[in-house]
């Protein structure tokens, strides 16, 4: 039998020292987070909570746990989670005991979200993907910031967004809303 996990990937509080933070846009994926952690939660699926670390283990660094800010994102639905993972690459598959745990568990399915949508997020699934596990990509769910091109153009987060969904979708996973993820799961 195979079961269905989400994976919350970074959802952590070490984005907020960084300058592109913005709250505003941070309100509506906690939204879709909260919602997606409620109806997992309701449904009896295990949560994965994986969080970044990374750099020199000082106060001065968002992503080392001697910040305090490797931690929930403030305004995260508070859970227990079935396992917490700390990881120091893009994919939570790499480094982690996160494959091993997955397999034991009998978990077949895989619903991703969290930040940055085309880094972190979209990296995991695609290896989870090629390492066999269905991913459900919940695109509403996921977080990410406006970036500077190597030509000095600029991407707005929707554009980035929506460029991740057309790569990851057909190919990688599903693209699904929180109330399809949870349908999916079921």
């Amino acid at each position: 039998m195979s079961r269905t996990a989400l994976l919350l990937i970074d959802v952590q509080q070490s984005f907020t020292a960084r300058p592109y933070w913005q709250a505003d846009s941070a309100r509506p994926f906690l939204t879709h987070c909260n919602a997606l952690i409620a109806g997992c939660e309701a449904a009896g699926l295990p949560i994965v909570r994986v969080l970044h670390t990374e750099g020199p283990d000082t106060p001065d660094n968002p992503f080392a746990p001697a910040s305090g800010l490797v931690r929930p994102l403030d305004g995260l639905r508070p859970f227990q989670p079935a396992l917490t993972v700390h990881k120091q690459r893009h994919s939570a598959l790499v480094g982690t005991l996160l494959p091993v745990w997955l397999r034991e568990q009998h978990i077949g399915r895989l619903i991703v979200a969290g930040i940055r949508t085309e880094q972190c997020c979209e990296t995991t699934t695609r290896h989870a993907s090629d390492e066999g596990w269905t991913v459900d990509f919940c695109t509403e769910a996921t977080l990410t910031f406006d970036m500077t091109t190597p030509s000095g153009g600029r991407l707005d987060a929707a554009q980035i967004m929506e460029r991740t969904a057309t790569v990851l979708a057909g190919r990688f996973a599903t693209l699904v809303t929180v109330p399809e993820a949870l349908a999916r799961a079921e």
